[in-house]
């Protein structure tokens, strides 16, 4: 501070000191950064105002030239004129340019940061709120080193939008408190499928120019999860701005633990969501100076320029700076009007818009009336076209042009006219423009043009029509994504019922809109619009709505799967099936490649009953003890009782104030407990749906809840995401026992057998065992170390295990929990893990359950299936498909006889444990064979109960079955006829089969360790087989005799026959050897890739060439008259799995274990082709290893198998087809002569028969 500055402030400080009031002069400091807050608290420490006043100048004597500036210009604007005076002699240089905040404001780094992360712009007329403003940024600071919540609340057209965004054009704010960025998310009213769009568009924003993600979650709690590891990890200490938030539930999709600011009209938003929370009021109306400085900046005047009415109109407007710029606007184009503007505010001629509602809009009303009475009359016809919009979407120019047919400048003009009256916003994207309406804007427009909504919603989807005719857009078109958002919304209020249902029930629709927006926005259509489609068919919209959520994980890949291809696998019945097999079929007729699944009529729906008890996502249903009834509880906040025979409603209760998240029955069936997101724990009367009693100590969402066993002593346990457990009982009204130790949210909790203990499981990754007496802890299961690498420092960041469920074996013995698609199977005493069983690896467990009677564990998953597992055998034993969405709970009736299941898609099935188990326990095994003649199809295969079967490839009949052999069969052959079969087995044993009888005619002893291959010769007078014990065998088989071929050091991969009597075999010892079967002569041994594993060979047609593919990576072509190689093909990064020559013998194929399928010219070992696409995982372009390859007999196709099965076309190496099974990791693949049927079995056992559409 200049000397002559604090000189003349010390001379005059008795009477500063003695006059000023210290309140408002800090105010002004504040807001311009010159005090903190801790001086502010200072000040205010003082006991007098004149010892308050001392303290404040003492502060700024401390402080530089511009605390000095700041000072003055307070006294002047708090009307300290005669004071400022005083100073004004000794100030440094003064000018309205001397900002400090210019140092920290608004800098080009800011400015790039806020317009990448979709931060608003300033309005054409913004006037400065400096202490509101001031005091967000004070708030954002203390997010500095925490996350949590900053609420900005107050009523509609306040401003809290425009401050939020003012306050963080701040360069100290961005670069100390949220170095990550801001990432801002416009919400407004939504649904939940409108929340997963905006999650999913923000996940793919923080998500570009990487691929840890490469498909769009499929719902919320994907959502949620996604964006808690980008906003950890990719964006630590970055903001996300929630505008408009009107629901609680909200913020819990987005409570991802980071720093979170919110505007709202809900001052109380935040009590749903845990964490610091801090909230901001921004009074409704501007102060009387700041609507004058609106006007005037309008009208391009003075304040004291401005005339008396502008006094009033201020008034009347309420302050409202959305209210204020429209009479502004209004008062620019017509400056002499301020009578007439202040005369129709006072008459109050205008509608009250939502009387009923928590606003007061009287005043927005009015101006808006205003505004629109001064349009020219065309000008009003086009602007009540806009009372159809949606809120918070912004709408591209094209989408006018079609609905107005006019040219695009012509339509710009226009909504420029409302857009300088403040009757339209207007965002830039790219070189085009979009066009929205405020909140309140569009109520008044829907208000006074609702008889007319429906004739509106009509013109626009005629104008769509006239424009598009039979085509949609093309993702190319600007207006694309509005028509696949709006048109069915369009069509609905239009009460366009059969345009409704053209569009909704049509294949291209689906094609069109889900390849560009994904599945999740039309299951929504589906659900929206489901009381108009059902009644034209409800039947053809379970159809769709059934083929979407079963198949909308493949929906959302790239490159985007053939849904006529996707449609020919629903039943016969479905009205998917139906217009799926006639595209297929006139698309057949120009060449494309479709596959028929022939025998996937033996898919059955095994549910017993399916009830549909609430109106959103069901997360939890349970068996009452006599196994009578079955409750349920969801997202509709309601508790529901029915019968278990019959699904009738026995009882309904709005129990909670949030979500419900889980219901118990108690032993002797007489109460029922329910647990919510509000925090509560209830108890409620099971016949009369009384409340019995509420519990309210835990201090976030309740998890969980459990009964124990006993009826002599019935306790309560629950877990919450306040980290603790809580034992309750019953004849209480507080808690008996918090249980404390775990580190994050306690996720499930469940009584052992004996109710001697309490399991629970937790987000911190381990398992807890509580003695239920002393509640003390007496176990410990540390999951983390299974997720552990052995090389992994304890440095490194650790893999996050959640874990969801926790459940006792029957006897109490073992404790099971999962997390990911592992169920971990732990000894309760010893600590030691027993097993660690995986379901698919494309679906996270969401709950299991034990059955007391049976070895059985089911779990929920959330690929929308339940399986059930043997404990005792370590395998998978059934799987119950029919949902269609998540499924989140599973639990077995006391007896074991019948099993429940709760899922997102708001139903409850109810499923024969007996049936689900006998009729899908058999699961085939990928050792098979096949037989083609004269169109038809005959199957031998073996299964998981060690028989074996032959199966009629049409009807998909079991033709014969054999015993149940002692060990495993590994291998399996027909002969040509069909009239012999043979298998293998782990034990080295082989047996012939006659056939259709099965019985067994030869026993054959030779081998010592697993059979791991077996063919018959043509005549089928010989039996090759080939063994882990490095032998090949020729048998006579009806003799007995056999000839051994030895010369492989390791086990033999695989062999194949040649010209009589020629064989070939390849080994992982790295050598491929040709045999005379006949004599047992080794004719040729190459030593093929020095000790690298064969994994694949193949010979030419012809017989000249032979061709080998090995885990060095590279394939080798030999002659038979040499053992020195004539190509070496290198170029795969992976292990080459599969070799393939062509029939002419001009080309050769290799498939690696990256997904890459490689063309080779025979000749020179030159490269032709690679056949490989985008796709979104890196890791493999086929979903997996290459197992096999099959060429067409004109040796233009090639078919081949991995994670899925795919056609090629070998003149181009573009992909004609691609067939996805319901598992995957498909072993080979067995081809007709013909190249028109195809089999093969995938890793969940499902036998896949398919025929090329002609």
């Amino acid at each position: 501070m200049e000397e002559r500055t604090r000189s003349c402030l010390l001379q005059n400080r008795s009477a500063l000191e003695q006059d000023i009031k210290t309140s408002y002069i800090m105010d002004h400091l504040i807001s311009e950064e010159v005090l903190s807050l801790d001086d502010e608290q200072k000040v205010k420490s003082q006991a007098t105002q004149k010892e308050r006043a001392a303290s404040l100048l003492s502060i700024i004597l401390e402080k530089d030239n511009y605390a000095v500036i700041s000072f003055y210009n307070a006294l002047l604007n708090e009307g300290y004129k005669e004071l400022a005076a005083l100073l004004q002699d000794c100030l440094p240089i003064i000018s309205t340019s001397t900002n400090k905040s210019s140092t920290v404001g608004l800098t080009a780094y800011v400015q790039t940061i806020l317009c990448e992360g979709g931060v608003p712009q300033r309005p054409v007329v913004f006037v400065d709120r400096p202490e509101i403003v001031q005091s967000i940024r004070n708030a954002l600071y203390k997010l500095e080193e925490y996350a949590g919540w900053i609420t900005i609340y107050g009523m509609a057209g306040c401003g809290k939008s425009v401050l939020a965004a003012e306050a963080l054009r701040n360069h100290r704010v961005i670069t100390e408190c949220f170095p990550g960025g801001v990432h801002w998310v416009a919400v407004g009213k939504q649904d939940r499928a409108g929340i997963l769009v905006k999650l999913q568009n923000l996940c793919s924003r923080l998500n570009q120019g990487s691929h840890t993600y490469p498909s769009p979650p499929l719902n919320t709690e994907e959502a949620r999860d996604r964006l808690r590891f980008l906003m950890a990890r990719k964006y630590p200490r970055s903001l996300l701005v929630l505008d408009d938030v009107w629901d609680s539930w909200v913020l819990k999709c987005f409570d991802v633990q980071c720093r979170v600011l919110i505007t709202s009209r809900d001052k109380n938003i935040t009590e749903a969501v845990t964490g610091n929370n801090f909230p901001m009021s921004v009074q409704s109306g501007l102060s009387n100076d700041k609507g004058l400085e609106i006007l005037a900046r309008f009208v391009n005047s003075k304040v004291a320029s401005l005339p008396k009415q502008a006094h009033s109109i201020v008034q009347e407007c309420k302050g409202s700076p959305l209210i204020v710029s429209l009479i502004g606007a209004l008062l620019r184009e017509f400056p002499t009007r301020w009578n007439y503007y202040l005369n129709q505010l006072q008459n109050k001629q205008f509608k009250r818009i939502r009387k009923s509602s928590s606003y007061d809009y009287e005043a927005l009303d009015e101006a808006m009336a205003v505004s629109i009475e001064v349009l020219k009359e065309d000008y009003k016809e086009y602007y009540k076209d806009l009372s159809i919009l949606a809120k918070d979407v912004k709408v591209p120019t094209k989408v006018l042009c079609i609905l107005w047919a006019l040219e695009t400048e012509e339509v710009e003009d226009i909504l420029q006219v409302f857009v300088n009256k403040s009757l339209l916003f207007c965002d830039r994207n790219g070189n085009s423009f979009q066009y929205y309406l405020h909140d309140l804007q569009l109520d008044f427009l829907t208000e006074q043009n609702r008889k007319r909504l429906p004739d509106l919603h009509a013109k626009m989807v005629r104008q769509y029509q006239k424009t598009y005719k039979r085509q949609f857009p093309s993702p190319s078109d600007e207006d694309c994504m509005y028509w696949y958002s709006f048109l069915a919304n369009h069509m609905a209020k239009a009460n366009m019922d059969k345009e409704l249902y053209l569009l909704m029930f049509s294949m291209d629709w689906i094609k069109a809109k889900t390849e560009l927006m994904g599945p999740a926005q039309l299951i929504n259509d589906f659900v929206e619009y489901r009381h108009i489609l059902d009644e034209e068919n409800s039947a053809v919209r379970e159809n769709f709505q059934e083929f979407l959520s079963l198949k909308g994980h493949l929906l959302v890949q790239k490159p985007f799967p053939d849904i006529v291809q996707l449609g020919l696998c629903q039943p016969d019945s479905s009205e998917v099936y139906r217009q799926a097999k006639l595209q297929a079929v006139e698309r057949a007729k120009k060449g494309a490649v479709y596959l028929e699944w022939m025998n996937r009529k033996t898919l059955q729906n095994l549910s017993r009953l399916v009830v549909r008890p609430h109106s959103d996502a069901v997360f939890h249903a349970c068996f009452s003890c006599d196994g009578l009834k079955i409750a349920s509880c969801g997202a509709d906040k309601t508790l529901q009782i029915f019968k278990s025979g019959t699904g009738e409603k026995l009882l309904e209760v709005l129990a909670h104030d949030d979500e419900v998240l889980c219901c118990a029955f108690s032993p002797d069936d007489k109460f029922i407990a329910t647990c919510s997101s509000d925090t509560k724990v209830k108890v409620w009367n099971v016949l009369t749906g009384q409340l019995f009693q509420t519990y309210h100590e835990h201090n976030e969402q309740v998890n969980h809840c459990r009964f124990s066993h006993s009826q002599h002593r019935i306790l309560l346990a629950t877990c919450s995401n306040d980290k603790f457990l809580k034992i309750w009982d019953l004849e209480g009204t507080s808690c008996r026992n918090t249980l404390f130790g775990h580190m994050d949210y306690v996720n499930h909790c469940s009584f052992s057998p004996d109710d001697q203990y309490l399991a629970s499981c937790s987000n911190d990754g381990t398992v807890k065992l509580w003695n239920t007496s002393s509640a003390n802890e007496w176990k410990c299961f540390d999951v983390n170390e299974q997720f552990r690498k052995p090389d992994e420092d304890d440095d490194d960041e650790e893999e996050e295990v959640l874990l969801k469920c926790c459940t006792w074996s029957s006897d109490g013995a073992q404790i099971m929990a999962a997390a990911k698609n592992i169920i971990f199977v732990f000894d309760v005493m010893t600590g030691d893990l027993i097993a660690d069983l995986m379901t698919s690896s494309y679906s996270t467990i969401q709950s299991c359950d034990v059955s007391l009677t049976s070895p059985l564990l089911a779990v929920a998953l959330s690929h929308n299936s339940v399986e059930l597992w043997n404990l005792e055998l370590r395998k998978r034993v059934a799987d119950c498909s029919g949902h269609l969405s998540w499924v989140h709970c599973v639990q077995f009736s006391l007896d074991g006889s019948a099993l429940l299941s709760s899922s997102d898609d708001q139903t409850v099935r109810l499923w024969d444990t007996n049936k689900v188990h006998s009729s899908s326990a058999v699961s085939l095994v990928q050792d098979m064979d096949a037989v083609f003649q004269e169109g038809e199809v005959t199957v031998l295969v073996s299964d998981n109960k060690k028989c074996l079967q032959l199966i009629n490839g049409k009807t998909g009949d079991v033709m014969c079955q054999s015993e149940v052999q002692d060990s495993r069969i590994r291998c399996c052959c027909l002969d040509q006829h069909i009239n012999l079969a043979a298998f293998g087995c782990g034990d080295g044993i082989l047996k012939v089969l006659e056939l259709p009888s099965g019985k067994i005619l030869k026993t054959l002893i030779g081998h010592t360790e697993c059979v791991q291959r077996c063919q018959f010769t043509p005549d089928g007078m010989m039996l090759i087989s080939s063994s882990d014990d490095a032998t090949i065998r020729i048998w006579n088989w009806r003799t007995e005799e056999c000839k051994v071929l030895e010369g492989h050091t390791e086990q033999v991969k695989n062999f194949k026959l040649l010209r009589e009597p020629q064989l070939l075999s390849w080994s992982f010892d790295g050598t491929v050897k040709v045999w005379n079967y006949i004599s047992g002569e080794l004719l040729k041994n190459y030593d093929a890739h020095k000790g690298a594993t064969v994994l694949s060979c193949d010979a030419s047609s012809s017989g000249s060439e032979i061709a080998s593919a090995s885990a060095d990576k590279s394939a080798k072509i030999w002659s038979l008259n040499s053992t020195l190689p004539l190509h070496v093909l290198t170029g795969h990064n992976a292990c080459v799995r599969s070799c393939k020559f062509t029939w002419d013998n001009k080309s050769l194929a290799t498939g690696d274990d990256n997904g890459e399928i490689r063309i080779w010219r025979v000749q020179d070992g030159s490269l032709l082709h690679i056949c490989s696409e985008e796709s979104e995982n890196k890791d493999s372009k086929h979903g997996g290893w290459v197992t096999d390859l099959h060429f067409s007999l004109n040796s233009k196709m090639l078919v081949s198998t991995g994670g899925y099965i795919k056609w090629w076309d070998m003149n181009t190496g573009e992909s004609l087809q691609t067939f996805y099974t319901n598992g995957t990791n498909l072993k080979s693949i067995h081809v007709s002569s013909d190249f028109k049927t195809y089999v093969t079995i995938d890793n969940i056992g499902i036998l896949y028969i398919l025929k090329m559409i002609n």
